[in-house]
């Protein structure tokens, strides 16, 4: 018998809510031939000074968290992390808008148009 325990799996930075991973599946199912997931990270922008972009990535980099869902591989850039720890990533469809929608225990606040937010 070992001695050695087993640890349970580490929690995902972010979690992607079923319409989220939904919205992951239906980007990897028409993205460019060399696309191998969809990739979240916060460049520095906006009123607030940090911004949420979702881009298609073709390589993987070597300190991005990956994160495998049912419709293809979700990455988070490595320099993002701690800015997203504990967050909830959803995706979000009424008759005027649709976009993927980030619940951030991190962010103290956000500018007025929603598009950035500081931490």
């Amino acid at each position: 018998m070992s001695d050695t325990k087993t640890r349970p799996a580490p929690k995902a930075a972010v979690i992607l809510t079923p319409a989220a991973e939904q919205r992951v599946a239906d980007l990897m199912a028409k993205a460019p031939a060399d696309a191998i997931g969809v990739k979240l990270s916060t460049p520095r922008r906006g009123c607030s000074g940090l911004a949420y972009s979702v881009d298609y990535v073709t390589e993987e980099a070597k300190f991005d968290e990956k994160i495998e869902t049912p419709g293809g591989v979700f990455y988070i850039d490595g320099a993002s992390v701690l800015y997203l720890i504990g967050s909830t990533m959803d995706w979000v469809e009424d008759d005027f808008t649709a976009g993927f929608v980030f619940e951030n225990p991190n962010a103290k606040g956000a500018c007025g148009c929603g598009e950035s937010f500081m931490v």
